[in-house]
């Protein structure tokens, strides 16, 4: 949207207040889940994190770690590489055609029982590169990791809660990561906090939605989607 709106130049800062909006919105939608896990963690700490399983709020927190390890290490040595070779419409719009791909290949997925606490630290490993790869633009962040959980064979509205808890690290990485390309206040503060706004009321809804939508099993709809975006990017290059 930056492109087709004339905004060539770098916009971190503005970029980052778009992330701390969505994670303030993950934050708000999952606020009693984050409030059970802190709880859990605490007396999982003072019992030096045994019995797990009698703890799965805590448990669920270890493999949100887990996970965000990988995603971390693909995050810091790759970074710089995908988003310079692929971002531009043309490519993003190739690699929104992927990530229709993959959740088309969710339609039959989803029907297991296996709730999030019961992930295994694979699943989350798994789950965590298939995170890393979204640094790429056009690569769903969300649908690549719901998409995964449920191919591994997570129920689904639990594929979807762990996807967005463990954007919360995530995010807030990339936050840190991009912060240091900050030199100095690149536009209008009042018209930055505007977007974060923005984004934080939209995310909620859009949080809301997706959800119901993964609960549902129809996680694949948003390939249609995607497929057109995806083809409008690419159609309009030319």
């Amino acid at each position: 949207m930056q492109s087709y709106l004339g905004l060539e130049e770098p916009m971190v800062f503005f970029d980052i207040l778009l992330h701390v909006g969505t994670v303030a919105a993950v934050v708000v939608v999952y606020r009693d889940d984050l409030w059970r896990m802190a709880v859990q963690s605490f007396d999982a700490l003072k019992k030096g994190f045994r019995n797990l399983d009698q703890l799965p709020e805590a448990r669920t927190v270890v493999m949100i770690v887990v996970a965000n390890i990988p995603t971390a290490v693909m995050g810091l040595a790759l970074e710089d590489y995908f988003e310079r070779l692929f971002a531009s419409p043309f490519s993003v719009g190739c690699f929104l055609i992927v990530t229709g791909i993959i959740l088309f290949a969710t339609r039959n997925s989803g029907k297991g029982e296996k709730r999030d606490s019961a992930m295994t630290v694979r699943d989350a490993v798994i789950i965590g590169i298939a995170q890393g790869f979204a640094i790429t633009p056009g690569i769903s962040r969300s649908g690549m990791t719901i998409a995964v959980a449920l191919l591994l064979g997570i129920e689904r509205a639990s594929a979807a809660r762990f996807s967005f808890l463990l954007s919360i690290p995530a995010i807030l990485g990339a936050v840190v990561l991009k912060s240091r390309h900050i030199d100095q206040l690149d536009g209008d503060l009042a018209v930055y906090m505007s977007g974060a706004v923005v984004s934080f009321v939209v995310g909620i809804f859009a949080l809301k939605w997706l959800i119901e939508w993964v609960r549902r099993g129809k996680l694949s709809w948003f390939s249609w989607y995607v497929w057109l975006v995806g083809a409008v990017a690419i159609v309009s290059y030319f």
